[in-house]
């Protein structure tokens, strides 16, 4: 009851994933992105232990194509597992198992990928490839994944209501730049949306202040004046 994105930002080198579901609590088990190696998504009825196992095999020189299969041959129940995946290189891959719940689509495009089960129609995955790719390069990529995940939404989205929704952008250190969630919420891309524009402008500073904090902006709370 998914549909999700995987992406690549070539000027930045920055991966990200953004993924909606009808189910509650989504990202925690949908969405998985490693600094430098790739993002992946692990949908439909999902098993979790495929998202780390691709990071693996890409961290590891496989392509996004050489992962998908080698997991489609050797993970338990490959019928009913739903994926995409991105490498370093910003290859992409999928695959929907003839399983799949409901209307399933998947859809690679430059630097990017798109899956969805339970969909409103085909269209969704079209216009979040589609919204990805016009959107204006020199933007936060995880302001372009939002926007993507918008267009499939306003291309039906799931045939029901979606329920909960989450984010993650890594850069090049090893925790996410960006770990956003919505775990149950009547308009969670929205909402998303708008945790994404209260982090987006500090996201930054919290790395530097992990890195150097001598060099970093005040806290801008009470009690650091």
């Amino acid at each position: 009851m998914t549909f999700s994105i995987v992406a690549r930002c070539p000027q930045s080198g920055q991966f990200a994933v953004a993924v909606s579901s009808s189910s509650p609590s989504v990202a925690a088990r949908c969405g998985f992105a490693r600094a430098g190696v790739g993002a992946v998504t692990t949908q439909n009825v999902t098993d979790p232990r495929l998202g780390p196992w691709a990071l693996d095999l890409l961290e590891a020189g496989a392509s996004a194509t050489e992962a998908r299969d080698i997991i489609v041959r050797n993970c338990n129940f490959p019928h009913y597992r739903q994926m995409s995946l991105i490498d370093r290189d910003g290859r992409a891959a999928v695959y929907s198992g003839s399983k799949a719940l409901g209307l399933s689509a998947d859809l690679c495009g430059v630097n990017i990928a798109s899956a969805g089960n339970l969909l409103a129609s085909k269209g969704v995955v079209e216009a979040i490839v589609r919204s990805f790719e016009q959107s204006e390069k020199s933007k936060e990529l995880g302001a372009r994944i939002i926007a993507a995940m918008k267009a499939g939404l306003a291309a039906g989205g799931e045939a029901g209501p979606v329920r909960s929704a989450g984010l993650q952008v890594v850069d090049q250190e090893a925790w996410p730049l960006a770990d956003l969630r919505v775990d149950w919420d009547e308009a969670p891309i929205t909402k998303l949306e708008e945790l994404w524009t209260i982090w987006q402008p500090q996201m930054h500073d919290y790395v530097t202040r992990c890195l150097n904090p001598e060099a970093a902006p005040s806290y801008g709370v009470p009690g650091d004046e």
